[in-house]
């Protein structure tokens, strides 16, 4: 696509950053290594790896040294002072302004909350991956043996920070899950990274990677399961969210060979707190299955559960 000089006088006003900076290196006609020469003669070094990474939007000029590299490019490019410049301050002004929704701690809502953080410290990850769900719809499917087979998720959520890459997923198996045997699959927008599990508390984390990475605002839909079928029989199933904000659908699916003879949507404000917000759930015939939808989901525990007798 060519671009005019009107583009980028367009784009040095609207922004954002790295398109105007693309359009000023369309529109002068320099190439990347012929623009670090001319860096070079002014005494500034910048690799052609950082210049067209700010070029893709892909990293932000950020440290002192780069700042420096910006104003010289604003002399290379022929372009007004400080207008580049002035772009990236106009980028961090808006990012900040995607709010980190308040956030509840692991402890408050998951009972084996000391090994989720021992394993999320093990993969060098904060409790706060920097990402919060905007949808989340999670199918659960329970066996003939009455154990939890395996669960997939299809998940939306937006990044209130740069630079996110991955999303760890927790899954919590009923007693006697063995997390050895318990498998990751990455159907879409993602790939399997690392995977770590606790014996003792039948917990698994999975970082999940994605292709690119958010900046603050960006939204990234997915889409994983774990396969388990390793614990005895299952009697709930339970999902804890720490940030306030977006829907929430469960659905769980029975095998014809073992059906509940009740099943109930809860809620509680936290682990261990006594369950509310009971509603009775009826089984759907054909193909088995009960489910909550949850529209503007509070900090807290939200479940299905069911008896077998």
């Amino acid at each position: 696509m060519s671009h005019t000089e009107a583009d980028l006088v367009q784009l040095l006003h609207t922004g954002p950053f790295h398109l105007a900076l693309r359009t000023a290196l369309a529109v002068r006609g320099l190439p990347l290594q012929r623009v670090q020469h001319h860096l070079a003669h002014r005494g500034v070094k910048v690799g052609v790896t950082s210049l067209s990474y700010w070029q893709q939007g892909a990293r932000r000029p950020q440290r002192p040294e780069s700042l420096k590299a910006v104003r010289a490019l604003e002399e290379v490019l022929q372009l007004p002072g400080n207008s580049l410049l002035r772009l990236l301050a106009e980028d961090a002004a808006a990012r900040e302004g995607v709010e980190r929704p308040a956030a509840r701690s692991f402890r408050s809502l998951v009972e084996a909350s000391g090994a989720v953080e021992e394993l999320f410290a093990e993969l060098e990850s904060p409790a706060d991956g920097g990402l919060h769900t905007v949808g989340h719809h999670e199918r659960v499917r329970i066996g003939p043996g009455r154990e939890l087979v395996g669960r997939e998720s299809q998940h939306v959520v937006r990044a209130h920070r740069d630079g996110v890459d991955r999303y760890l997923a927790i899954h919590h198996g009923d007693p006697g899950c063995d997390p050895a045997r318990v498998r990751v699959r990455a159907v879409e927008n993602c790939r399997t990274g690392r995977v770590r599990g606790d014996a003792e508390t039948g917990v698994v984390v999975a970082e999940l990677l994605f292709d690119a990475r958010l900046r603050a605002g960006d939204t990234h839909l997915f889409s994983y399961g774990f396969e388990d079928g390793t614990a005895g029989p299952s009697g709930e199933y339970l999902r804890g969210f720490s940030f306030a904000g977006g829907q929430y659908v469960l659905q769980v699916a029975f095998d014809e060979t073992a059906l509940p003879v009740r099943c109930r949507r809860f809620a509680q404000a936290s682990a261990g707190a006594p369950r509310g917000g009971r509603t009775e759930l009826t089984l759907g015939g054909r193909h088995r299955t009960v489910h909550l939808v949850e529209q503007g989901v509070r900090p807290g525990i939200l479940g299905i559960d069911w008896d077998w007798e």
